[in-house]
């Protein structure tokens, strides 16, 4: 039986194949699209057997799931982010913040994958990635920024997280048709939404009572 050490070490090598074959599905998909994503490609970019590619992912698609899930985890990083940016009691500011933040998301070049999904023709497969994106911004939104915001004002929504949820997926979509909309109309939305657009400049009559 070998040492901790030692099986430290293969964890670590078996680590690393495993982001070897997410890096050339990435770069397969960003050279050639999803429809030309295959087995064999991405094993001959990784110079790796398809039984190695097996051993981390029963399929393809599997493996092209955790690619996307590498893009998620850019997004939530970017949301963090802006989550530790915000300024106590600037509520306005951190819309105007959240509002600029979605916009890049969705449109951002310098992340092939979330793009190709989006064009690709893969409905479900972009479905799924909305799904997702949507369901952890959604819970780490109500564990981090609501608790903050509660701690000040009034919650005036009910069902937090599926409220969230909602907008969030709205606003992929509604973003991703609509490019160049301004991106205070996504704050309005934002701040309609959740019902806190009394405490921007805009509706200040609809500041709820202290």
């Amino acid at each position: 039986m070998g040492s901790d050490a030692s099986r430290h070490f293969e964890r670590l090598a078996r680590d690393e194949r495993r982001e070897e074959i997410i890096d050339a599905v990435r770069a397969v998909v960003a050279e050639s699209g999803i429809s030309r994503l295959s087995i064999s490609a991405v094993t001959k970019r990784v110079g790796c057997t398809r039984s190695l590619f097996y051993h981390y992912f029963p399929t393809k698609e599997d493996a092209l799931r955790a690619a996307l899930d590498q893009s998620i985890d850019s997004f939530m990083g970017q949301l963090a982010e802006w989550n530790s940016q915000r300024v106590t009691g600037d509520i306005e500011g951190a819309l105007d913040g959240a509002a600029h933040m979605l916009k890049k998301l969705v449109l951002q070049q310098d992340d092939v994958m979330p793009r190709t999904v989006a064009t690709g023709g893969n409905a479900g497969l972009y479905a799924t990635f909305v799904h997702r994106v949507a369901d952890r911004m959604a819970r780490y939104i109500c564990e981090s920024t609501v608790v903050d915001f509660a701690a000040l004002h009034e919650v005036r929504i009910d069902h937090l997280y599926e409220t969230f949820y909602v907008l969030i997926t709205g606003l992929v979509m509604f973003v991703r048709a609509n490019p160049d909309a301004p991106e205070e109309t996504i704050k309005d939305i934002i701040a309609s939404t959740l019902h806190i657009e009394g405490y921007t400049a805009k509706y200040p009559e609809r500041r709820p009572e202290r």
